[in-house]
């Protein structure tokens, strides 16, 4: 599907454009556009990809209309990865969640009318279901524009799809790799409340449903894919389970940030009703009436449960989370550093037999 075309991968310096920019440039394309507003990631990027002749980078925002108009011209398919997703900057900035992720949304939906582009395919989130937080809200917002938008296309052909998924392991801002920082700086490990649950998936999983929607909608669909869950308080537990020191940090429970919620879900009760089974997927059919999606999904079994969500889906095992993040290389190294009265030192020569450090008493771990 990717040969030969030209493809735009908007947010394409963050965890996930970066990502799938990496498993774009095997599928031969002509060219990859890297959109972005962050210079310095742009180029380390443009230094690890340096034998790959055919990505170009564009600095731009999606807020603004005319960088992103410059962008699309000439593009085949459009990964729209942009947005604002941290739950609490969001929460204190709600305008700038609206500008991005709302409005820069919508300037993009205009650039790839225009530009007739082939498919665009949007990255949402489970907390744009039933949201309670800003980032939430705007990136609900954005969904129904991206499904409006194949109403409303000028004469164009161009195709507008979601997927829709929770936790990427490993992404920035997200807990595993604040929990291994902290393990291995000894510091206590912040848990908001140790029942909450989340959707988790790696970023091989995320990009394979992004393909997915790319290959397979025609208009209007929202691609979820069915992955464990796991409680916070479990991902803690595994992630401190592999360390050998003999004191290992303490749990500190924080409570709930703003915005927050306890369980996520990727597939509402009101969605359910006309949601079809894919096998490894779910596809949420628009409520609107989109002509071009009318009898796609007609053969396929409805949806069985009443609600999707982390709370009800299958928990990981431990035994797999642990799996899970060794494979993704996630696991924390023991803590090292120890704290002296006169300075910071190594504690490599730790004894397990008599479980003691060789370095003066006064040292403690971090």
């Amino acid at each position: 599907m990717f040969k030969n075309k030209r493809i735009l991968v908007t947010g394409g310096t963050g965890s996930f454009g970066h990502y799938i920019v990496k498993e774009l440039t095997k599928e031969s394309p002509s060219e990859i556009r890297i959109f972005s507003r962050d210079e310095k990631k742009q180029d380390d990027m443009r230094y690890e990809f340096r034998e790959h002749n055919n990505l170009r980078f564009i600095i731009g925002d999606v807020r603004d209309k005319d960088s992103i108009s410059f962008a699309m011209k000439g593009v085949d398919i459009v990964f729209h990865a942009a947005a604002l997703k941290q739950v609490p900057s969001c929460e204190y900035n709600v305008y700038e969640a609206v500008l991005t992720n709302i409005v820069g949304a919508k300037n993009l939906i205009d650039a790839a009318v225009k530009a007739k582009v082939r498919k665009v395919v949007a990255i949402s989130t489970d907390k744009a279901v039933k949201p309670v937080n800003s980032m939430g809200m705007s990136k609900a917002l954005q969904e129904k524009l991206m499904i409006w938008a194949n109403l409303n296309r000028n004469g164009s052909d161009t195709v507008f799809s979601i997927v829709r998924y929770g936790n990427v392991v490993g992404s920035r801002g997200s807990v595993v790799p604040l929990f291994k920082k902290q393990i291995e700086n000894g510091e206590p490990i912040t848990i908001t409340d140790p029942k909450m649950t989340r959707f988790i998936l790696t970023l091989k999983q995320a990009v394979r449903l992004v393909f997915k929607a790319a290959q397979e909608a025609v208009g209007g669909e929202i691609f979820v894919m069915k992955i464990p869950s796991v409680r916070i308080g479990d991902l803690a537990e595994v992630m401190l389970s592999e360390t050998t020191s003999p004191l290992k940090p303490e749990v500190k429970i924080i409570g709930i940030r703003p915005g927050e919620k306890v369980h996520e879900v990727l597939v509402s009760e009101e969605e359910a009703f006309r949601t079809v089974d894919l096998g490894d997927y779910f596809c949420i059919l628009p409520a609107l009436k989109i002509k071009s999606i009318e009898g796609r999904y007609s053969n396929y079994p409805r949806i069985k449960t009443f609600e999707y969500s982390s709370g009800n889906a299958e928990n990981y095992s431990n035994e797999k989370l642990l799996q899970l993040l060794g494979d993704e290389g996630w696991m924390p190294s023991p803590p090292k550093r120890v704290r002296l009265k006169r300075g910071l030192e190594e504690a490599s020569d730790y004894d397990p037999t008599t479980r003691r450090i060789g370095i003066p008493e006064e040292m403690v771990l971090l």
